[in-house]
């Protein structure tokens, strides 16, 4: 059934069930316990209610801090039943990042997670420049003076209001929340997005999801319940909407991971039927597979590869939506039996299709799950786009393209590629910042999204980089870093890479190798009594990696392959300031901190022993 805004959709979900069980979260002695709809309606008016009692109204703004939990949720639900204007933010942010959210939201109250968030908002209560004026704490054993707890506030009963009633209330053209895009470069912007934005986005996007799911009738949990796992941040638009809104229209139980290094811990308690990811989260499940592959020998490797071989003959037919020739169909049969659902246990065994967003996702990984029954949904859009712009259909897909615009959409491509976007889903603008979103959306209502990209012959968009990412070298080639960077990350032993070579004469890389992998080797080579940074300065390593660069990069013209690189033996974090909340690099921020190890590169005196300019030794090692 359509709706028009939030409160809405929720309150119909919970007349259509309301003995469904949702929300779950893991327990002490390891079980999962979650509420009723009728539970979680009671406990968000409650928490509504309280809000009201604590002067919240209509329009007020009330940022949420925290990690993904049925509370985040709560709050969320609550804020919008009384016209109120949530204000995510992620924990990862540091203090003066997540003050600087709060206070130029105009946030009145703060609902924070813990101690650690508390302590980041707390100085802003004696800031008479800010708005804020209280702080609720979602840990209920809390028992200092700074915060009342999420209980206390559901128990605030001075004055009793009918929020389903309220409710009602909502018009579609009401600020539902403002999103503040961390972005690679400046200070994040307030994006404006109503309830007609999201809500007309996820009338628009749940029947491809729920046509992925029903191309899998054969992988049904025996007991017919559609579970989800929540662990991608809520304060990002792409979980807000696909993994939080989106999957609890599906009427799915929502589980609430422990932590990001418990994900697949969860995942395999759990058994989802459907997930959302970004790519990395795909690139490192696919290398522990072929790892793991690659360990075994003999009969039981052969067999292993032939499955694999078998699914990856598969998915041109899948691509397309044809049914299999019969030697091929008894083929993957026998795969599946005997290998391919042990793949899919990695995934709890009854994942039928996935959404994938934030970034590109590689041929190979998107291949790879395709073949062993893993269908991936790729689509793309901006926080600015409410978020979604365009969706594959499982029905014709083509990997390193994100689909179609969804109905009501549409998406052009400006002379110098940029792709733009209008109708329903575009922002009202960005808050406080007038300037800004005219240069953002232009007078006939476009969007300006800063990506480039093109339309193939079958109308499908492919994303080739973002405009500011652009590499233009010194002779005036443009070059497009990204796919570049999808290509090298995809290889085990490369966690993460970021391309050089602006205004230089060819490019360059900075690469993480990933640790585990790297020690691994080592082992195998005698070098396991290195430190850590000896064995990525090492000359061995080097070696070894030259290899992988010059493999990948045979797949690249010469003006843009990466020629030379440098290893980076610490890995680039959002708390040291390197990666965005949604794990983008900061290219700027990256290139600063290695101002050295780039200029060395372009250093004929100081070059890395193997350049992949012309295969000749040039000098020493470096790292």
């Amino acid at each position: 059934m359509a709706f028009k805004t939030i409160p809405q959709m929720f309150q119909q979900m919970v007349e259509k069930k309301p003995n469904h069980q949702t929300f779950f979260t893991k327990q002490s002695d390891g079980s999962w316990n979650g509420v009723t709809l009728t539970e979680l309606q009671n406990w968000v008016e409650s928490f509504a209610n309280g809000l009201k009692n604590l002067q919240i109204n209509d329009s007020d703004k009330i940022a949420i801090i925290g990690s993904n939990s049925p509370k985040w949720a709560v709050s969320d639900y609550a804020i919008s039943h009384i016209r109120a204007v949530s204000v995510p933010v992620y924990p990862t942010l540091i203090p003066e990042q997540a003050q600087y959210v709060v206070k130029h939201s105009e946030s009145k109250i703060a609902i924070v997670h813990d101690q650690v968030q508390l302590d980041k908002i707390y100085p802003l209560l004696s800031d008479d420049s800010c708005n804020l004026q209280q702080i609720i704490i979602m840990d209920d054993s809390y028992s200092g003076d700074k915060a009342l707890t999420f209980k206390s506030v559901c128990d605030l009963k001075d004055q009793q209001y009918d929020i389903r009633a309220h409710s009602t209330t909502v018009e579609e053209t009401d600020l539902l929340t403002l999103i503040y895009t961390s972005g690679t470069t400046g200070l994040p912007k307030g994006v404006m997005l109503t309830h007609a934005n999201v809500c007309n986005n996820l009338n628009n996007i749940q029947e491809l999801i729920e046509l992925a799911l029903q191309m899998k009738p054969d992988m049904v949990p025996a007991d017919g319940i559609e579970r989800f796992l929540s662990f991608l941040p809520i304060s990002h638009s792409f979980e807000r909407v696909g993994g939080h809104y989106c999957i609890f229209n599906q009427g799915m139980q929502i589980y609430y991971a422990e932590s990001m290094e418990l994900v697949i811990n969860n995942i395999q308690e759990v058994k989802p039927t459907f997930l959302t990811a970004v790519p990395r989260i795909f690139e490192k499940i696919h290398a522990k597979i072929i790892e793991n592959v690659q360990a075994t020998s003999g009969i039981k490797r052969s067999l292993a590869e032939w499955s694999i071989k078998i699914g990856s003959r598969t998915v041109p037919y899948i691509q397309k939506n044809q049914p299999l020739p019969l030697l091929l169909k008894l083929q993957l049969a026998i795969a599946d039996k005997l290998v391919l659902h042990k793949f899919r246990a990695v995934l709890g065994g009854h994942v039928r299709a996935c959404s994938s967003g934030g970034s590109a996702l590689s041929k190979e990984v998107g291949s790879f799950f395709c073949g062993i029954g893993i269908s991936i949904i790729e689509g793309y859009g901006l926080t600015e786009t409410s978020p979604v712009m365009t969706l594959g259909n499982p029905k014709f897909f083509k990997f390193g393209t994100v689909g179609k615009p969804i109905p009501g959409v549409e998406v052009k491509i400006a002379g110098d590629g940029e792709i733009l976007c209008r109708g329903h889903n575009v922002m009202q603008g960005y808050y406080k910042d007038q300037e800004a979103t005219n240069e953002a959306i232009d007078k006939d209502g476009w969007f300006y999204s800063g990506d480039i990209g093109e339309f193939d012959e079958d109308g499908l968009l492919r994303i080739t980089d973002r405009k500011k990412s652009l590499i233009v070298t010194s002779a005036g080639k443009n070059v497009a870093p990204q796919p570049m960077e999808i290509a090298l990350t995809s290889n085990k032993y490369i966690e993460q890479c970021s391309v050089i070579g602006d205004d230089r004469n060819f490019i360059t890389a900075l690469i993480v190798p990933n640790r585990e992998n790297l020690s691994n080797w080592a082992t195998s080579k005698g070098l396991q009594s290195l430190s850590y940074e000896s064995l990525c300065a090492h000359e061995d390593t080097y070696e070894m990696f030259d290899l992988i660069v010059k493999d990948t990069m045979s797949n690249f013209s010469r003006y843009e392959s990466v020629r030379k690189f440098t290893l980076i033996p610490q890995e680039w974090t959002v708390d040291n300031g390197e990666l965005t909340p949604k794990m983008s690099i900061k290219r700027k921020v990256v290139s600063q901190k290695h101002q050295k190890e780039i200029d060395a590169m372009y250093d004929p005196s100081t070059a890395p022993k193997k350049s992949l300019e012309d295969g000749t030794d040039e000098g020493q090692v470096f790292g």
